[in-house]
C-alpha cells in the first residue's frame, strides 16, 4: 500500500429515497441489507421488520428506526498510524456518513448473527433493542469508545 497523501474520494448521493417513507438512510440501509442483487428481498425483509416494530411498540417504527441508529452511532474509534517504527492505535473522531454506515454494519452483523427466527425477526429485535440502548451493537459501540478511550495517550499522532 502506499503511503504517500491520497485526496479524498467524492461522496455520491442516492438519487432515489425510500419510496414508503422517503428516507436517504433508508434507502441506504436496504442497499447495505441486500446480496447478490437481491434488493427485493431486502426490502421485504426490511418492511416486514418495521411492521413487527409496530406491533410490539407503541411508536412510528420509522422513529424506532433512526433512534436505533443514531443510538449505535460511534463518535470516536481508534486507527493505526505508523510512527517510526511502531504502529500506534490512534483516536479519532468518527465522520457522519462513516459513523451511520459503521451503525449500520453493527446493526445487520448482529442480527445475521442470531440464529432460530426468520431475519425479518432478528432484524426487528437488533432493531428494538438498539433504540432501548440495549444489545450487542450498543456493546460494540461502547466497546469501540472504550478502546478509543484508553488509547488517548497517542491522541497527539493525529494529523
Amino acid at each position: 500500500m502506499p503511503r504517500k497523501e491520497l485526496r479524498p474520494r467524492e461522496r455520491r448521493e442516492l438519487p432515489n429515497p425510500d419510496t414508503n417513507y422517503n428516507s436517504v438512510l433508508v434507502a441506504r440501509f436496504i442497499n447495505k441489507m441486500s446480496s447478490d442483487g437481491k434488493k427485493s428481498t431486502a426490502e421485504r425483509i426490511f418492511y416486514r421488520a418495521l411492521d413487527i416494530i409496530k406491533e410490539k411498540m407503541s411508536e412510528e417504527p420509522i422513529n424506532v428506526f433512526n433512534r436505533a441508529i443514531e443510538n449505535v452511532r460511534p463518535l470516536l474509534e481508534v486507527r493505526p498510524r505508523r510512527v517510526g517504527g511502531a504502529t500506534y492505535q490512534v483516536p479519532m473522531e468518527v465522520p457522519q456518513f462513516r459513523s451511520a454506515a459503521l451503525a449500520m454494519r453493527w446493526i445487520l452483523q448482529f442480527a445475521t448473527a442470531r440464529t432460530g427466527k426468520p431475519m425479518h425477526e432478528r432484524l426487528a429485535l437488533e432493531l428494538m433493542e438498539a433504540s432501548r440502548k440495549e444489545g450487542a451493537s450498543i456493546k460494540k459501540r461502547d466497546d469501540t469508545h472504550r478502546m478509543a478511550e484508553s488509547n488517548k495517550a497517542f491522541a497527539h499522532y493525529r494529523w
